[in-house]
């Protein structure tokens, strides 16, 4: 049967495909337009396991706000040029909005959610099938009100942090954010870092100083001393200020009687290992094999 413009345009609105996909689905099914989303939905869901051992270390990292509580989420593709894409980052947008309302307790329970009859995996697949890249929701947290402010600061797509107050105001959070987003520290305070960390470092720090061939007390104040050095760097209250570095953050906290409750950094694709791709090999071996 003939595949009419208006047909084309339903299965377009209702799949969000391209025009082309729709046209070749509807021509596959007779027309039939509810078969045609069946048939696209397997396709795109037999395209994305395909791609699904691809590294996906690009993407975007999103933020969902409702006031009292708020999502962030890492979502993933493998370039920058899809990550740029509207339709990649109205998934993220998505997946973020998913984990503020629902609050899942993992990522795979999160793709399962739903919105207007698909679930977030759903939406993912056909996006995989659309852009033609491997994507995956990586990771998420909430955040609630914990009696102060609470905000967020994203740079570019690529760096979000979400900052939750005990008691200070809404711009010492935004701060706060801004100078997580720099500074990277892993930890509020001292007290938080693991013992592991800290005898990790102790070692290290011992086979420094033995090499210096000083006495044992000598090597023993050097090694606390670095060790404290150490612990102010990764912590977030031993940080300069980034807008003041002659103050740190815990002298600033106090000022203002603020205390941070949480904060969760996400950058994209931090520890995702990447695969080196030489090009021209691939295109020398390329070139070999079709002249075998």
């Amino acid at each position: 049967m003939s595949i009419t413009a208006s047909l084309v345009k339903e299965l377009r609105e209702r799949t969000g495909a391209a025009m082309m996909d729709c046209k070749k689905a509807l021509e596959a099914t007779g027309g039939d337009v509810d078969a045609a989303i069946e048939k696209m939905r397997m396709d795109g869901m037999a395209k994305a396991d395909k791609k699904a051992s691809r590294v996906a270390a690009d993407g975007t990292i999103a933020v969902a706000s409702s006031g009292n509580a708020l999502a962030i989420v890492e979502v993933n593709c493998e370039t920058d040029f899809v990550a740029k894409a509207d339709d990649f980052m109205a998934m993220a947008q998505l997946a973020g909005e998913l984990a503020l309302e629902f609050r899942p307790e993992t990522v795979e329970s999160l793709l399962q959610l739903s919105r207007d009859g698909r679930t977030l995996d759903e939406v993912r697949r056909g996006l995989v099938s659309k852009l033609g890249e491997n994507m995956t929701v990586r990771r998420f947290q909430v955040l609630d009100n914990a009696g102060g402010a609470l905000s967020y600061y994203l740079h570019g797509s690529r760096i979000g942090v979400a900052v939750a107050l005990k008691s200070g105001d809404e711009a010492l959070a935004k701060d706060l954010a801004m100078h997580i987003a720099a500074s990277q520290p892993k930890f509020i305070s001292a007290a938080e870092v693991p013992a592991e960390i800290q005898d990790a470092e102790r070692k290290i720090l011992l086979a420094q100083a033995e090499e210096s061939g000083k006495p044992i007390e000598i090597v023993e104040k050097m090694i606390e001393g670095r060790l404290r050095k150490f612990l102010a760097e990764i912590t977030l209250l031993g940080q300069p200020f980034v807008k003041d570095p002659d103050q740190t953050i815990e002298k600033l906290l106090k000022a203002q009687g603020a205390e941070v409750a949480r904060f969760v950094r996400f950058e994209v694709g931090e520890g995702i290992e990447k695969s080196e791709v030489d090009f021209a090999a691939e295109v020398m071996a390329t070139a070999q094999a079709t002249m075998g």
